[in-house]
């Protein structure tokens, strides 16, 4: 591996002309293509396989023309403190907004609420259903607009109109102003760790350049635009890591006296074999997302994978091309001026060294203090709650929040949950008398308030029942009605032949979240097997992959009570903006799960294959550690900042997931950073000594030997003819 990396990155320095154009013509026809792909549809979140999924499948074929996922609003009118929204003057303004919408592009109906007795008790409160022809991520700006306008015309009334349901769901940005933030603080820390603009600025081109070719290739592959979100993050993380790696050996290699050219194989063969096994950890990663079984999050996994091996690409033959181009420029600015001659080899310790020997010192307290600490911070994740936040979730100066609120006020809890009952009675003999049977059972449920007549399709073969809860869309108690109504369906099916699904958005909610609650354990057993594995290889070691993982799982325990403690107990709540506390979005555990181990996976390679390095060219257990960090502590210190800098950007977004994303992902990094690479990492190699790198002769004779220290590069022709020569003794 090494050999061959070598040979590439001296092959691309030679040709250094050739591989930059071709790399720029290579983004030019993926733009173009992107360019010219027809536009593809946000195609949902389907989960197959799912009660609530069938439901949806079933509605489509009965009942034709009317889309299942098409979006919905909830215009929710609340009247004057003291008076009635029945009154003449305001029933007179509802009807009018009602109309006003009802003529709007790409509805498909509005109903006012005094036609489908949407009317409170009480009669303060009563709301206007809209469906839509489109999907949410479909609808126009135009037809948004509209319906925002009209709820400005009745709060010009008197009236209170606030604006719920899924027509005004923002999609998710991860671009934007976040990006910005991410790359602004990445040139900040690459110029203040490597000291030079072109060495900072060679990072930053050529992680923008893969993010480019990897994005526009999946847009040329006829993926939607929220296929390429997870690509772009992580496309920019790792792309700033390896191309710093690189950047950072090729600087060592020059201070060791080698020239540029032989500077750049030496550090494409030894620091680029790292960055292609770090690359590789986080392709399992990602591509082992499709365990999960869900369409989206397949493609949003395999698509950052392509992208990450973009980034590897380019690290291995573009980066070597451009240090071509700048072979001093990229160098300490000390070094430039004294380029003719050897810089010291015993510089002041780095404080990457001090740490070093500091742990290396007393590294069972180290360890045992560490992992303590990070024990102590996981113990809320012992209350992890899952599942998806609805409008409950939104700030309160969101309109979706406050028309939530309405509804549940004026309609009681449940409300903004109900359930959609689908009874299939192709096979019954009386489908009219097994649908009121159906009916009749729901209203005689515990924890149902209200069951709306079956409506049936033209067929007459399928119906349409809505049952709302007695309590929120959220609670544990509506979850268990969804259960113990999905348990009568035999008992209705044994009676008249029909069958009875459940769904709706709250079921919806509920069965995704134990679908990704049930694929959790699997997806995380797949990845870390392999990747251990992996490591395996790279290190030539049992002892060392396996502390690799179980510090990694330490990390994520730890940012997961992080994430439980901010966002189920309120914990620093106000000081980070979280305006309501509830469970964690279910998708969290496996999308944190799958980042966060590629990125520590890179810290641990390389971090660890310079102290390996070190260990091979005979230097002793505790010498080769501190030698490992006075190389890649620095590095490493600086790819962490960026990243946290990075994830730490998404919480002041106001969306609560992007939110949730970034304290749970930063904290992760800063955990798997600085406490298990650069704390708990040292002290278990101290502790290990020798024994750290001891492989079963059986197991030796299997694994391939993949030289990721670039022990093979001394022997190479090319490399022993441009070996420095010895400094001249000085009289």
């Amino acid at each position: 591996m090494a050999t061959f990396l070598y040979r590439l990155g001296r092959f691309s320095f030679r040709r250094r002309r050739w591989t930059a154009l071709f790399w720029v013509a290579l983004l030019a026809v993926c733009a173009f293509a992107a360019a010219k792909a027809p536009a593809v549809a946000d195609d949902g979140f389907a989960m197959p396989g799912t009660e609530s999924q069938k439901a949806f499948d079933l509605m489509d074929q009965r009942f034709p023309g009317g889309k299942s996922d098409g979006a919905d609003a909830r215009l929710v009118f609340v009247a004057p403190e003291g008076q009635k929204v029945t009154a003449t003057a305001n029933r007179a303004a509802v009807e009018q907004i009602v109309s006003k919408v009802a003529g709007g592009s790409q509805v498909e109906s509005a109903v006012s609420p005094f036609d489908a007795n949407a009317v409170s008790k009480d009669g303060t409160t009563a709301y206007a259903t809209v469906k839509y022809e489109a999907k949410s991520t479909d609808l126009t700006d135009a037809t948004t607009q509209a319906l925002t306008g009209a709820a400005k015309d009745g709060q010009a009334s008197g009236l209170t109109v606030e604006v719920g349901g899924s027509a005004l769901e923002a999609k998710p940005e991860m671009g934007g102003i976040t990006e910005i933030i991410g790359v602004a603080a990445a040139a900040v820390v690459l110029l203040v760790t490597l000291g030079s603009l072109v060495a900072a600025g060679l990072p930053l081109l050529t992680a923008l350049l893969g993010i480019g070719v990897g994005v526009t290739s999946i847009m040329a592959l006829g993926q939607s635009s929220t296929t390429t979100t997870l690509a772009m993050m992580l496309g920019l993380a790792v792309g700033i890591d390896y191309a710093l790696f690189v950047v950072s050996r090729y600087r060592s290699e020059r201070a060791d006296g080698h020239q540029p050219e032989e500077a750049v194989a030496r550090a494409t063969g030894t620091a680029g074999s790292a960055v292609v096994f770090a690359g590789l950890t986080v392709v399992i990663a990602l591509a082992g997302l499709s365990v999960v079984g869900v369409p989206a999050m397949t493609k949003m996994g395999l698509a950052a994978a392509g992208t990450v091996m973009v980034s590897v690409l380019i690290a291995m033959t573009l980066l070597p091309a451009l240090l071509g181009f700048f072979p001093r420029a990229v160098l300490p600015r000390k070094s430039r001026k004294r380029e003719s001659q050897r810089p010291p080899q015993e510089a002041k310790p780095s404080l990457g060294t001090r740490w070093a020997r500091f742990v290396i010192r007393r590294p069972l307290v180290v360890l045992l203090f560490s992992v303590l600490g990070l024990g102590i911070v996981a113990v809320p994740a012992l209350d992890l709650k899952l599942g998806l936040p609805g409008d409950e979730a939104q700030p309160t100066s969101t309109t979706q929040r406050r028309a939530y609120d309405a509804l549940a006020d004026g309609f009681g809890p449940g409300f903004n949950g109900p359930l959609t009952v689908v009874v299939d009675a192709k096979g019954a003999d009386d489908p009219k008398a097994a649908a009121e049977q159906a009916a009749k059972d729901l209203k005689g449920t515990d924890g149902v308030v209200s069951v709306s007549p079956a409506v049936f399709n033209k067929a007459g073969d399928t119906a349409l029942i809505t049952a709302v809860p007695a309590t929120g869309p959220s609670t544990t108690e509506t979850k268990d009605l969804v259960h113990h109504i999905r348990g009568e369906a035999d008992t209705l099916e044994s009676e008249t032949g029909s069958t009875m699904y459940v769904t709706g958005t709250t079921a919806v909610n509920i069965d995704v979240s134990q679908k990704l609650t049930d694929a959790l354990l699997p997806y995380l057993a797949v990845v870390v097997s392999l990747a251990v594995l992996l490591l395996m290889v790279v290190f030539r070691s049992v002892l060392v992959p396996i502390k690799a993982a179980l510090g990694f799982l330490l990390s994520v325990c730890a940012a997961f009570g992080v994430i439980v403690a901010v966002f189920q107990w309120g914990w620093l709540a106000d000081l980070l903006g979280v305006e309501q506390t509830g469970p964690v979005m279910s998708m969290m555990p496996i999308f944190l799960i799958g980042v966060v181990f590629g990125l520590a996976m890179d810290y641990e390679v390389f971090l660890v294959t310079r102290i390996r390095e070190a260990h091979l060219h005979g230097e002793r257990p505790g010498q080769a550690i501190v030698t490992g960090f006075r190389h890649s502590a620095r590095v490493v210190t600086a790819a962490a900042v960026i990243m946290i800098a990075v994830f730490a950007g998404f919480i002041g977004m106001s969306e609560s997931m992007i939110k949730m994303m970034g304290v749970g992902l930063a904290s992760a990094v800063f955990f798997d950073a600085f406490v298990v690479r650069m704390t708990i990492v040292p002290a278990v190699l101290a502790l290990l000594g020798d024994r750290a790198w001891k492989l079963p002769r059986w197991l030796e004779k299997v694994l391939p030997n993949v030289d990721v220290e670039g022990e093979a590069l001394n022997r190479t022709p090319e490399a022993v003819s441009a070996q420095p020569e010895p400094e001249p003794v000085r009289v």
